[in-house]
């Protein structure tokens, strides 16, 4: 099953942090992060500890496409957030999987994952700033951004896994690894392209439309002639 809230009832588990409170039994040191990823030739706690972080932003990525679909007031845009929320919760279990399967538990939060959820946290709550006092378009460009930065993170994660597949011992988790970075890896270059490419176009159509600097437009009209620019997409 897929956890995308870690929490104590789950299993969660930490490293000791001068800022951070764990109950004894819930924590963990690099050397038992050694001994659990037992992979010739890397820094095993480091490479726990990276998976924390990879697995952390993807989680955090569900929340955040699953808010922004519930709040676009664009077709077009909520059925791209849904259908990237799915394929990001897909990479959620696809992390789970291979962690549990080199040794470690998708459940332990590493300080890098901590800092990556913070990050995340904060992009998110960028979204509703503002609510109810922005103009729409200014809204959706406000998630349509936080998507943009969420995604650059996500496609530069996957490009390392590809890297760390190259650092693996040859094995049965090298394959692993491999495989869900071969079927991962072209989906989030899509979901950057696409947001990269949606948050340039919509850039460009509000600068040249002089239908949104009229003051008098209805709404309806407006969120209409928004509708119609990705009627194509």
């Amino acid at each position: 099953m897929t956890v995308l809230n870690p929490t104590k009832d789950t299993g969660a588990t930490s490293k000791a942090s001068p800022l951070l409170y764990g109950e004894p039994d819930r924590l963990v040191t690099d050397e038992l992060l050694a001994e659990q990823l037992q992979i010739d030739g890397v820094n095993a706690p480091f490479l726990a500890d990276l998976l924390s972080a990879f697995v952390t932003h993807e989680r955090c990525g569900r929340h955040l496409y699953r808010s922004v679909a519930g709040r676009t007031n664009n077709s077009m845009l909520k059925q791209r957030y849904e259908h990237f929320g799915k394929e990001t919760e897909e990479h959620v279990e696809i992390l789970e999987t291979l962690i549990t399967n080199s040794g470690g538990s998708p459940s332990y939060s590493s300080p890098m994952a901590r800092a990556v959820e913070a990050q995340d946290a904060k992009l998110l709550e960028s979204t509703f700033l503002g609510a109810g006092t922005l103009d729409l378009m200014t809204a959706e460009m406000a998630m349509l951004d936080a998507v943009f930065a969420a995604e650059a993170l996500d496609q530069a994660n996957w490009q390392a896994m590809d890297q760390i597949c190259e650092s693996l011992p040859g094995g049965p988790i090298q394959e692993q690894f491999r495989t869900a970075v071969d079927r991962v890896l072209s989906q989030e270059q899509e979901h950057f392209e696409w947001a990269h490419g949606t948050r340039a176009k919509l850039t460009k159509l509000q600068l040249e439309s002089s239908t949104l600097a009229m003051a008098g437009e209805k709404m309806e009209e407006m969120m209409a002639k928004v509708r119609s620019w990705f009627s194509s997409d």
